[in-house]
């Protein structure tokens, strides 16, 4: 399976999204296009604003659900460090 058919797979389903600033996004994967990964129903949360750390808040949302306060958001590829599936966390 090469890099698109595992990005491909990811939709429909809750992912997590590290970015290279103290972002976290995690929500259902809902498209990808060119630019952008597409999620809804997504978590856009600011680790800047939590004692938390980025792991511990990450594995916290797969043992209790993730804190929605989005309906839809755009992530840039760009900014994009690791994706993978909430089913893949380890809690």
């Amino acid at each position: 399976m090469n890099s698109v058919d595992s990005l491909q797979a990811l939709i429909g389903r809750q992912v997590v999204i590290d970015v290279a600033s103290p972002f976290v996004y995690l929500g259902k994967l809902l498209e990808i296009d060119h630019k952008y990964l597409i999620l809804v129903d997504a978590d856009v949360h600011d680790l800047r604003d939590t004692s938390t750390n980025r792991e511990n808040y990450v594995v916290d949302s797969r043992r209790f659900g993730i804190r929605k306060n989005r309906e839809r958001v755009l992530v840039n590829l760009a900014e994009v460090v690791s994706l993978s599936a909430m089913d893949d966390v380890i809690v």
